[in-house]
């Protein structure tokens, strides 16, 4: 039998973790084009045309690369539990009351500022997003992933979505947040029509919990909703094919020490 000499297609992205400052400084320009160009964010930030703020010096960046045009086209970043104290808190603390996530048994990473350049969003780039985390996740034993979830909103008026959303996704009550700036419950936007957004249907196809009331953010203009996910449902649901492949990997990696 003839070997298949078929040239094998060459992947159009590829995920990583930052190691220098320049592929950060890569994610932050991207964050600010789409948070504040795209979406109208009030950021303040040190350096133009970059969204930076007191976290990202603690967090851990992880980056989309289309390796055609050589230039980052998404991005997320991890705060881990273990550097909270340095980095003054997680970021969710800024919006939540987290007294009772503070109580979970187990290793939590904070989930953040994440991104898709317009002409990239689509299913694939989205999937390396998610298993670039299934595998830091498998790799340094973290049990819960958690951060919040945007919904663009022309007010801090409440919605009927977020009555449906946490009767059909709500988290036990000992996973409950308290929000700082609480939606006005005493308006009720009947006639103002709300999709929920992508990146919070992929947080509820990995198994989120919704652990209470959204908080208004008036510099991005949207409601952020707290959600929590953990590492089982991860394996359960969307990402159970890549979270064993990582872990497969890690073991391999392991043997060959």
């Amino acid at each position: 039998m003839s070997a298949d000499n078929t040239p094998k297609k060459k992947p159009r992205y590829d995920v990583v973790v930052a190691q220098t400052i320049e592929q950060i400084r890569e994610a932050q320009a991207l964050r600010y084009q789409i948070f504040s160009e795209e979406l109208g964010a009030e950021l303040d930030t040190p350096v133009p045309l970059h969204d930076i703020d007191r976290y990202d010096d603690f967090c851990h960046h992880i980056l989309v690369r289309d390796l055609e045009a050589q230039k980052v086209i998404g991005c997320t970043r991890i705060l881990t539990s273990d550097k909270i104290d340095i980095a003054g808190g997680y970021y969710s603390e800024s919006e939540f009351d987290l007294t009772q996530i503070h109580q979970i048994n187990g290793r939590l990473i904070e989930v953040g500022r994440t991104c898709v350049h317009v002409d990239h969003r689509r299913g694939s780039v989205m999937t390396l997003l998610w298993s670039g985390l299934a595998r830091f996740m498998v790799e340094h034993k973290y049990d819960y992933l958690m951060g919040c979830a945007s919904i663009p909103l022309p007010d801090s008026s409440w919605l009927p979505l977020f009555d449906k959303l946490q009767q059909d996704y709500g988290a036990d009550e000992s996973m409950r947040v308290i929000p700082k700036r609480p939606l006005d419950k005493s308006v009720v936007a009947q006639d103002v029509k709300v999709d929920v957004p992508p990146l919070l249907k992929a947080y509820i196809r990995l198994g989120a919990k919704i652990c209470g009331d959204p908080c208004w953010d008036p510099h991005f203009k949207v409601a952020d909703v707290f959600i929590v996910v953990s590492i089982e449902s991860l394996q359960k649901r969307y990402l159970k094919h890549f979270v064993n492949r990582a872990a497969q990997e890690l073991n391999n990696n392991v043997m060959a020490a």
